[in-house]
């Protein structure tokens, strides 16, 4: 059987983007194109721990100024933790397992953060693996804002993912440590941009199977279904680009440790290991890549003249065919 994980992440929050994070956890909108993972016929399955009585911007700024707290416009107000565990875990596990699960996730914060900050516990079941959002607003038990000193650095957050595991594995004794990314000292690439990568490669598909069936008699009706497709398409291929970039400097880094190992003049079981997860780490970089390449030069240069009030594609299409 492989290896089952206990998970524990935390991502800091401080002014616009905590809508979107509340937009998500909460499930505010009908349909999640950047997420294809979520399943909506299964969305009545999420259920809360913690259900939030206001907006979390709301939360945070009302628990923020009845503490007295000063804020600055870089100051977090708002840290989100994710808890899951690998997926072998929750296989053939009743609701009320998966339930229990999560509901000692939250016993375990509540230990070291005050429940009172607490604005939501969502348990999402809609997507593959089960997995639960807490968000907080990070006042210390002396009254003061401070994620940095809840959360901590490298160590401090190794500490916390030692007290998670040994607190869960009381109850779970089947759970292994997750592993952090502050013990590899690697930048984490968030499950989220792969999901938009998948979406991406998808519409790729799309447009290809689209271009490749064009004839005189379905040209309109194909030129439509291509605009509407490049319309969302090219903008979040550009914002995939940008992000790709982020994630450039984890990618040399594995390359330079991959070839570190592989100098050894005898590989250790431990440095084979090593370079097969950085192999499979590079490898993903390059499938994100792979999710903005290459729509045909003619379509764009099409599109890109229909927008400065050129000829449209279907008019181009039409006069080629």
């Amino acid at each position: 059987m492989n290896a089952q994980y206990a998970i524990l992440r935390f991502a800091k929050y401080k002014g616009p983007e905590i809508g979107h994070i509340e937009a998500h956890n909460e499930r505010t909108k009908e349909n999640y194109a950047s997420n294809p993972d979520i399943i909506s016929e299964k969305r009545k399955d999420n259920f809360h721990l913690i259900t939030p009585t206001c907006g979390y911007r709301a939360g945070a700024e009302g628990q923020i100024a009845a503490a007295g707290c000063r804020t600055r416009k870089d100051s977090v107000r708002l840290v989100e933790t994710l808890v899951t565990a690998s997926p072998e875990f929750f296989q053939g596990k009743k609701l009320s397992e998966v339930r229990a699960f999560f509901q000692e996730a939250v016993d375990f914060l509540a230990d070291h953060q005050s429940k009172e900050t607490m604005l939501s516990a969502v348990v999402h079941m809609d997507e593959t693996t089960p997995h639960m959002h807490l968000t907080f607003v990070p006042l210390t038990a002396d009254g003061r804002l401070s994620a940095k000193e809840i959360l901590g650095n490298k160590k401090k957050l190794t500490e916390w993912q030692d007290k998670f595991w040994s607190h869960m594995v009381k109850k779970f004794p089947d759970l292994e440590r997750g592993e952090s990314a502050s013990i590899t000292g690697r930048s984490h690439i968030p499950p989220r941009v792969f999901k938009e990568a998948v979406h991406l490669n998808r519409q790729k598909a799309m447009l290809t199977d689209l271009l490749e069936g064009i004839t005189p008699f379905n040209a309109k009706k194909r030129c439509v279904e291509i605009q509407a497709i490049l319309d969302s398409y090219l903008p979040n291929v550009a914002k995939m680009k940008t992000q790709i970039k982020k994630y450039q400097g984890v990618y040399h880094q594995l390359q330079q440790e991959n070839e570190a190992l592989s100098q050894k003049v005898e590989d250790s079981k431990e440095s084979v290991l090593a370079r097969l997860k950085n192999m499979e780490r590079m490898k993903e970089l390059e499938e994100l890549e792979k999710a903005v390449e290459g729509i045909p030069e003619e379509v764009l240069r099409m599109y890109q003249q229909q927008g400065q009030g050129g000829s449209t594609i279907e008019h181009r299409y039409e006069s080629n065919l």
